[in-house]
């Protein structure tokens, strides 16, 4: 086999003009996991082209769903499964189009794990943000109210209660 064959990615052609990614990511979901799927778009029309490409995770995965899809019927056309080659999406200059498939499926998926990550970050750092304001806001209202008298810090403390408590009984004793 050609050793610039992508094992993981495969093309799909002749797709429906109903077929869209969400389709063809379920058509192909049962032969395992995949990381990305792509139906390049005609300029002059913003259709897909007939063809997509699918990306599994796994080459075993790849391999069962070109082995099970080709020459299937998917929406009333019979598909062609095989092994994306390593070209250069033939549609001009223009977006991802004028790069490799599995280079944009590659920055594509680095870059939504890079914005999960930063939305993640960026969701700790309110939250901790949120807690050192209440706190400082406590402290605020407690220098404001001043110094608490220690019979309503007993009523309030179960620690001071049972201390208290020992007291009567040994003083009582």
């Amino acid at each position: 086999m050609n050793e610039g064959v992508q094992k993981n990615t495969l093309y799909v052609g002749g797709l429906a003009e109903e077929v869209n990614e969400l389709i063809l990511h379920a058509a192909f979901i049962p032969f395992g996991d995949i990381k990305d799927v792509k139906t390049p778009l005609d300029q002059a029309t913003q259709k897909h082209r007939s063809f997509g490409f699918v990306t599994f995770l796994e080459r075993e995965d790849a391999a069962a769903a070109m082995d099970n899809m080709d020459g299937t019927e998917l929406f009333g056309r019979v598909l062609t499964v095989n092994y994306a080659l390593p070209e250069k999406i033939k549609g001009g200059e223009h977006g991802w189009a004028a790069q490799p498939i599995w280079a944009d499926a590659d920055t594509w998926f680095e870059r939504q794990q890079q914005e999960q990550e930063m939305q993640r970050l960026q969701a700790e750092q309110k939250e901790a943000m949120l807690a050192a304001e209440e706190l400082h806001r406590k402290k605020m209202a407690e220098e404001r109210d001043g110094e608490k008298d220690d019979e309503a810090d007993a009523k309030d403390d179960p620690m001071a209660n049972a201390e208290a408590e020992v007291l009567k009984q040994n003083n009582g004793a």
